[in-house]
Parts: C-alpha cells; structure tokens; sequence
C-alpha cells in the first residue's frame, strides 16, 4: 500500500517537472523574441533616454555615459549613410538548444535606399573545447527581383549558398546605383521637361530624349544595372535612335556612330556630364547634324 502510495507521488512529480520543462522552454522563446525599429526610431529614443536622464539628475549626466550614447549615435548615422540599409523589424527564436548546439530561426525585414526586403534563415551554432562556429542554412530571400534577371540570379545564387555578408554588401552597391538612376533621371527630367520623357517613370530603365522642333527623332538612352552571382555591380549604358524618314532623306548623316560616340564620352566624362551634353545636343536642331555626321564632331559638340 505504502509503495502504491509513493509510486503515486513520483508519478505526479515527474508531470510537474515535465510541465516546468514545457514552460520554460516557452518562456525562453518569448524571451528571445525581439523587434528592431528603425534606425531613426532609435536614435530618437536615445536622445529622448538622454534628455529625460539629464532632469532627473538635473544636468549632471555622468561623462562616460554621455559620451556612449554619442558615440552610438555617430556609429548608426554612420552605418544608415555608408550602407543604405535601414532594418525595420527582427524576430529570432530558438528551436534547439544544449550544451554544443543551438539552433534559432530569424526573420529580418528592412530597406537598402529605396529596395525593400525580406530574409528568414536558420543559425546552427556548434561549440566545441577548442571553438565556436556559426553556419547558415535554409535561407530564404524574398525581393521584387523578378523583373530584374540578374538580380533574380544573384539572390538564387545567394539562397544556395548562405552567404548573408555577400547579400548586404551587394545589395548595398546594387541599390546604390539603382537609387543613382532613379535620382539622376528625376533631376533632368526636372531640368529638361520638354527634351526628356520617362515612359516607365522614375524606376524604369531607359529614358527618352526627344528635339521638340523635329517630330519623330528620338534617342534612347538605355541604363541596365548588372549584378553578377558573386555580387559584383556594374552599370551598363548605351544610346539607341530612332530617326524619321524626313531626317533620312535630308542625308543628315550616318546614325550608327552615335552609340560609340556616346559610350566614348561616358569613359571620358562619366554619366551625368555625358547625359546633360547629350540632352543639350539634342534639344537644338541646328546642332544635330554635327552630332550624327562624324565620331569627331560628335566629340567636340560636347567641349
């Protein structure tokens, strides 16, 4: 009787232990699961912390103190300018844990310049006497990349790997350029409204230059962004016409230079003075004769 009893008690025992361990591990994943605001919302609570600090003790914020909360602030101004990316949410929770192994899931959310993007990835970290090791695995990127094929192919190439410091390094340099462009044919579009012509806005990859005195001359100029599956960028421009049979007949001259030209004066001049001298040739009909006739004289319209 006394050990049916006893076996009763040890019974019960076990289900509490059991039940202690479940809740635990609960409580253990509530605790891991975190948010990150944006950069600016940090830095706005770190100057609020500082300002409500400094009245309470009425001014005699400690210097140590004072000069960590500077110096966090430089490093995330810093970090937000030099990269573009901005994390706007971030969650992890651990799926397994013991004494040489955890593995914790992540999800992060956020934008580089104008690129928004999502991440999920697992973190499998191993310890050992001697070392402790980190390796990525079942990651998951998702971007509106589908209408860019070379940037569909590097977060294809990027997934397989697992390599999460080549996918920020790229990505920074890619939506660096990428907002470079955006920005660039937003500002002659502004400066030269009855020349140039975005037909698939500010995000499109080619914008138009049209002379308002000569009805059906266009000249294309087309910018593509490649991204290679190892993350190097490259910009890739060049110039494309259109030119009416009115201009033909005039036998203005031979168009096929143009192209070469153009690039001749991007390696010279870089894009934007390129663009702006090309923009200018094209909205005088006087001057697009010497633009079109020789490589030579489409040089010196641009000195």
């Amino acid at each position: 009787m006394e050990n049916n009893v006893y076996k009763v008690y040890e019974d019960e025992i076990q289900l509490l232990e059991e039940e202690i361990k479940l809740l635990a591990e609960k409580y253990d994943d509530l605790k891991q699961e975190s948010t990150f605001y944006s950069d600016e919302e940090i830095l706005t609570s770190i100057k609020l912390f500082q300002k409500e600090f400094q009245g309470e003790s009425k001014g005699e914020c400690p210097s140590d103190l004072k000069a960590q909360l500077e110096s966090l602030e430089r490093e995330m101004s810093f970090l937000m300018k030099f990269t573009g990316i901005h994390f706007t949410s971030h969650s992890k929770k651990t799926l397994e844990k013991n004494e040489n192994r955890t593995v914790q899931k992540h999800r992060l959310s956020g934008n580089c310049h104008s690129l928004p993007f999502q991440l999920e990835f697992q973190l499998l970290e191993t310890q050992n006497k001697e070392n402790v090791s980190a390796v990525i695995t079942d990651f998951n990127i998702r971007m509106e990349s589908e209408e860019y094929s070379d940037l569909s192919k590097f977060v294809s190439s990027t997934e397989k790997h697992g390599n999460l410091l080549l996918f920020f390094r790229s990505l920074s340099s890619y939506a660096e350029w990428y907002e470079h462009r955006r920005c660039t044919f937003l500002h002659f579009k502004a400066k030269y409204p009855d020349v140039v012509a975005l037909p698939e806005g500010q995000l499109g990859d080619y914008m138009i230059l049209r002379n308002p005195k000569l009805p059906g001359f266009e000249l294309m100029i087309v910018w593509k962004i490649h991204i290679d599956e190892e993350g190097r960028t490259t910009p890739v421009l060049d110039l494309l016409t259109k030119v009416p049979e009115q201009v033909l007949e005039r036998k203005m001259a031979p168009f096929e230079n143009a192209p070469t030209c153009f690039r001749s004066m991007l390696l010279l001049f870089g894009i934007e003075t390129a663009i702006e001298n090309l923009i200018k040739v094209a909205g005088l009909e006087k001057s697009i004769p010497a633009l079109l006739t020789r490589g030579s004289n489409f040089k010196s319209t641009f000195n």
